[in-house]
């Protein structure tokens, strides 16, 4: 029986969870301690993360852990893609801490695309190009805020950030980098070409370091403020890649889908896949934990759901919205959810209307009538990525595992099995917290790998079943 405690902090588009975890007769035991919640806040007209508020709760669930006796032996934090900051020669932030859905970056790709074309860019990096990438990020920060460049000493991204505040120590970190539109597939580093084109110079950024690798400790003032030392180790930092860790499933023959804000619909393979279909497709190559690759594609998810949920002010729970949903199954109409209207509308609920009816369509009146088309939207566009996966790939799959929050959306997930024709398999509900905490007991020896933590998983939770 392990005596060692390990915390996991999964931060979120909409909240942050702190998950201790040990290992007990080979299996898996959680406990949430701490919980806030975050969102993107609007800073003189930009959309912003309070990363200063975050790092604050990340100091209060550390202090909660030592107020209840529970002090982790490690820990690691896993985040959202693409976002960073950059630092002065001082490690002060440079400019705002930019949240990926700020518009400032809309037209950004197309002058990029200028310099290298996309499908170079494509080849070269395993990385569909989009606007909130940290490539075109970094690159609106060369173009209009060339002196922010000039400045810039190291450029971390979120997470990363984090650990430094927590460690004082720098370290990129694989999973998340592979996020950013910038690491080259065949090395793993990132691609000088374009490193050379945002104007920075090549010593801003780290080889990126594995999952599993240790950090270091608190500093002196973070151990001395939270009132106990641990070791600061490496998630798979991008939430993403920690959920694939924990999908309780060693076949090659399923697809999973990471359910949250964003759903991650893909595959994990053992090298990049680059050919002109997946391209044309939008499948994009991301790391996964041991330096393997993530095959997927990123659909604008639950964030639907969340957006129309707080438009109405949090007036309806996400199971009472699924319900009149369901009580509205007939409802013709089914939005197009990778439509960019849909990144960061002003009202979700006006702009789904407006699209119906730009579209021909049924203008959707009641609540129940608005989710049913986010519903049949999300579960059209699953369909359409399991066809497009299976041709471009060549291979069949005879399961979809769910994970992570949206993996409790019973109508979802029902409707996914019915529309994919294979069978669903949704859990565990924490995914990242979970594959955040596999990477540490690996790297403790608490595991002997992945396989054996994966089965941990699987004789640890249970999943349920919906048949197709």
């Amino acid at each position: 029986m392990s005596q060692n405690l390990y915390l996991a902090v999964d931060l979120g588009a909409s909240s942050g969870r702190f998950i201790l975890g040990e290992k007990k007769n080979n299996k898996i035991v959680t406990e949430e301690v701490y919980r806030f919640e975050n969102g993107i806040t609007e800073i003189e007209g930009s959309l912003c993360w309070d990363i200063d508020a975050i790092f604050n709760h990340i100091i209060e669930g550390l202090k909660h852990c030592k107020d209840i006796g529970k002090i982790p032996s490690s820990m690691a934090i896993d985040t959202w893609g693409v976002d960073h900051v950059i630092l002065d020669k001082e490690d002060k932030i440079i400019g705002k801490s930019y949240a990926y859905r700020d518009s400032r970056t809309n037209d950004i790709p197309a002058k990029f695309f200028e310099k290298m074309s996309e499908k170079e860019l494509y080849e070269r990096t395993g990385c569909q190009a989009s606007s909130i990438n940290s490539l075109f990020q970094l690159y609106e920060t060369s173009l209009n805020r060339n002196n922010d460049i000039k400045s810039t000493k190291s450029c971390l991204m979120v997470p990363e950030y984090l650990n430094f505040l927590l460690t004082g120590i720098k370290k990129n970190e694989f999973t998340e980098c592979s996020t950013s539109n910038m690491l080259n597939i065949k090395t793993g580093d990132w691609d000088e070409k374009v490193i050379s084109i945002l104007g920075f110079n090549e010593d801003v950024f780290k080889k990126p370091c594995m999952p599993g690798e240790k950090v270091g400790p608190f500093t002196d003032k973070i151990a001395k403020e939270v009132g106990f030392s641990a070791d600061v180790y490496l998630a798979a930092s991008h939430d993403t890649a920690s959920a694939v860790l924990a999908v309780p499933s060693m076949s090659d023959d399923i697809v999973y889908i990471s359910s949250g804000t964003w759903s991650i619909f893909g595959i994990e393979t053992e090298a990049p896949v680059i050919s002109e279909e997946g391209f044309k497709a939008g499948f994009t190559n991301e790391g996964s934990y041991g330096g393997k690759n993530r095959y997927l594609k990123n659909i604008n998810g639950l964030w639907f759901v969340q957006s129309v949920r707080r438009e109405l002010g949090k007036k309806y729970s996400f199971g009472e919205l699924a319900y009149l949903a369901r009580e509205n199954a007939d409802f013709s109409s089914a939005i197009d959810v990778s439509d960019p209207r849909f990144i960061a509308p002003k009202s979700m609920i006006d702009e789904i209307k407006a699209f119906c009816k730009d579209k021909g369509m049924e203008i959707p009146e009641s609540i129940g009538e608005v989710m049913q088309t986010i519903y049949a939207g999300l579960s059209n566009e699953y369909k359409k990525c399991f066809d497009l996966l299976k041709n471009i790939t060549n291979r069949s799959f005879n399961a979809i595992h769910i994970v992570g929050g949206g993996s409790k959306d019973d109508y979802l997930d029902e409707l996914t099995a019915k529309k994919c024709s294979v069978p669903v398999f949704a859990g565990p509900t924490e995914c990242s917290a979970t594959g955040n905490l596999l990477a540490q007991m690996i790297a403790f020896g608490e595991f002997s790998g992945v396989r054996e933590a994966k089965k941990a998983v699987a004789d640890t939770f249970t999943l349920i079943k919906y048949e197709a």
